[in-house]
C-alpha cells in the first residue's frame, strides 16, 4: 500500500499487553504450566470448566503482579475483585473467562520510553490479571482448514493484562513501548517474554483523528501481535488504510482485525464490542482480594535495578554509549554478564563490543536461557581478552579462539597453548617475514613509494598471512615503517 499524505491526521495507539507468569501452577488450579508438553496433559477438571469445581487464587499470581504494577509507578488498589467476561469461543471450556473489571489490582502507571534520544513517558491505564485460554490448532491455514483441535494446557494460566493510555504516536513509538514493557517484565522476572512461544502477546488499538482535534477517532484492534516488527508493521499499513480511507471520505468501522504477516495487511475478524457486549459481573465463587499494604511494602523493597536505570548506570558508571547500554541492558541475563565480565577484565568498552559483535552474534537470543547455556563464561571472555591485552595473541587470532571456545566450551589458554597460536614478537624472525614480503611485492613497494599509503595497510596484510595472523601487528607496522623508509 503505498503511503498517503498524512499531515491532516494525528495517529493515537494504545497497547493491551498480555503477559503470561512464570508462575509454577496455574491461576485457579494446581495444574503445571510447563511449555511444550503434550496436548491436554496439563489439565484438571477446574482448568477444564467442569461444573461444580471451584477455583482458588494463585498467591504467587498476586505477588507477581503487584512486583510489576510497582516497577511501572503504578497505584496498587486496596482491594480487588475477579469476575466474569462472557463471550464463546472453542478453545475457552466455560464460556466465560475469569478477569478483572471494574476493580482492577492496580492502576494509573507509567512507562517512560526513548524516542530519539529523549525520555517520553506513557501513561498505564490499568493492570489486572485473569486466566488464559486454550489454544486452537488448525489443519492448514484458518481459512482451508477442514478441522481445528483444540489443546486446553494453556487454559488457566495466569495472565496479566496491561493496558496503556492512547499516549503513542506512532507505531514506532509503539515498538519501542512493547520492547521497553517487555524489558521489565523479564527484568522482574514475572515473565519470559519469549513472544515465539506466545508468553508476551500484543493488541494493538488504533484511531486517527484530525490533527490538533481533543477527541478520539473510530478505532480499530489487531489482535495477537506475536514480535515487535509485527507490531511495528500492522500499525504501518493499517495508519496507511485507514488515512486512505478517511481521504476518500469514507467511515471507519470500529473492528477487530488480524494481522497477514505473509502478506503485509490486516483483515477483519469481527465486529468489535463493547464492554456491555461480554456481561460482566463479580466472579460468584471468589471473594473480594484485600491487598496488604506491608506485604506491598516488602515486594517494593525486594525490586531489582530496573533496565532504564541499569542503562543510566552503565552510562555513567562503565562511560558507555547510550547505544552500547541500550543493547546490554535489554536482558538482565546479558546486563548480568557484561557487569561479570567487567569485574574481570576492567576494560568496559572492549568488553562490550566483544558481547556485541561476537557473542550476541553466536547466541540464539539475549534472555536467560541463552546467557546461561553459553559456553564462553564472562570469565573466559575476560582471559580471551586479557591474553590479547598482555601480546599473548593478536586481535585477529582472538577471534578464531573465541569461534573454538564456542565450538569446544574450553578456555582460551587451554586452545592457544594446544594449537600454538602464540602470538609471534621476534623481532629478527618478523624481519626477515617483511624483508620477504617486500621482494615479493615491488609493485605494492613502488605504489606506497608513489605517495599511496595505504598500500602499507596490503603490505601489514600479506605478513600476517605468511605468519598465520600470528605476527604482533605492533611490531609489524613499526618495521615496515622503518624499511619503506629507507627504500
Amino acid at each position: 500500500m503505498s503511503a498517503p499524505a498524512q499531515a491532516g491526521w494525528e495517529v493515537v495507539i494504545g497497547l493491551e499487553v498480555h503477559a503470561q507468569l512464570r508462575t509454577r501452577s496455574k491461576m485457579f488450579c494446581g495444574c503445571p504450566t510447563a511449555f511444550g508438553a503434550a496436548p491436554n496433559s496439563q489439565t484438571c477438571p477446574v482448568c477444564q470448566g467442569m461444573p461444580g469445581t471451584l477455583p482458588v487464587i494463585n498467591r504467587t499470581a498476586i505477588e507477581y503482579a503487584v512486583r510489576t504494577a510497582l516497577a511501572l509507578d503504578c497505584r496498587v488498589n486496596a482491594g480487588c475483585r475477579f469476575a466474569r467476561k462472557h463471550y464463546y469461543y472453542p478453545d475457552m471450556p466455560k464460556n466465560f473467562q475469569i478477569s478483572q473489571y471494574e476493580e482492577p489490582l492496580a492502576e494509573e502507571g507509567l512507562l517512560e520510553i526513548d524516542i530519539d534520544g529523549a525520555a517520553r513517558p506513557i501513561g498505564i491505564q490499568r493492570l489486572h490479571l485473569e486466566e488464559d485460554v486454550g489454544k486452537l490448532l488448525h489443519e492448514g491455514t484458518l481459512a482451508t482448514a477442514q478441522a481445528s483441535l483444540v489443546d486446553f494446557n494453556r487454559s488457566g494460566v495466569p495472565l496479566m493484562e496491561t493496558v496503556s493510555k492512547p499516549d503513542l504516536r506512532s507505531p514506532e513509538e509503539a515498538a519501542a513501548y512493547l520492547r521497553a514493557f517487555r524489558a521489565v517484565l523479564v527484568y522482574l522476572g514475572v515473565c519470559d517474554g519469549n513472544m515465539e512461544e506466545g508468553s508476551l502477546r500484543c493488541d494493538a488499538n488504533v484511531s486517527l483523528r484530525p490533527r490538533g482535534s481533543a477527541g478520539l477517532g473510530t478505532k480499530v484492534e489487531i489482535k495477537n501481535l506475536n514480535s515487535f516488527r509485527n507490531v511495528q508493521r500492522a500499525l504501518e499499513y493499517e495508519v496507511q488504510r485507514q488515512a486512505q480511507a478517511l481521504e476518500a471520505g469514507e467511515r471507519i468501522v470500529q473492528e477487530t482485525r488480524l494481522w497477514d504477516a505473509d502478506r503485509d495487511v490486516t483483515r477483519p475478524m469481527r465486529s468489535k464490542e463493547y464492554a456491555h457486549d461480554y456481561r460482566y459481573f463479580p466472579e460468584p465463587d471468589l471473594v473480594p482480594l484485600q491487598i496488604d499494604r506491608a506485604w506491598v511494602d516488602a515486594i517494593r523493597r525486594d525490586l531489582p535495578e530496573l533496565p532504564r536505570a541499569r542503562r543510566r548506570r552503565f552510562v555513567a558508571q562503565h562511560g558507555l554509549p547510550p547505544y552500547d547500554a541500550g543493547v546490554l541492558t535489554q536482558s538482565r541475563a546479558l546486563a548480568d554478564y557484561f557487569e561479570a565480565a567487567v569485574r574481570a577484565f576492567p576494560q568496559p568498552k572492549l568488553v562490550s563490543n566483544w558481547i556485541m559483535s561476537e557473542l550476541l552474534r553466536a547466541l540464539p537470543g539475549d534472555d536467560e536461557r541463552a546467557i546461561a547455556g553459553a559456553p564462553v563464561t564472562p570469565e573466559r571472555l575476560a582471559g580471551l581478552l586479557g591474553l590479547v591485552q598482555d601480546g599473548t595473541i593478536s586481535g585477529r587470532i582472538a577471534k578464531d579462539v573465541f569461534e573454538r571456545m564456542l565450538r569446544t566450551g574450553q578456555d582460551a589458554p587451554t586452545i592457544v597453548a594446544r594449537e600454538g597460536l602464540t602470538q609471534v614478537a621476534d623481532e629478527a624472525a618478523l624481519a626477515a617475514v617483511v624483508d620477504r614480503v617486500l621482494a615479493q611485492n615491488p609493485r605494492a613497494v613502488a605504489d606506497y613509494r608513489g605517495g599511496k599509503t595505504a598500500a602499507a595497510k596490503a603490505l601489514v596484510g600479506q605478513v600476517m598471512k605468511a605468519t598465520g595472523g600470528k605476527a604482533n601487528p605492533g611490531i609489524v607496522n613499526r618495521l615496515l615503517e622503518e624499511k619503506l623508509s629507507r627504500i
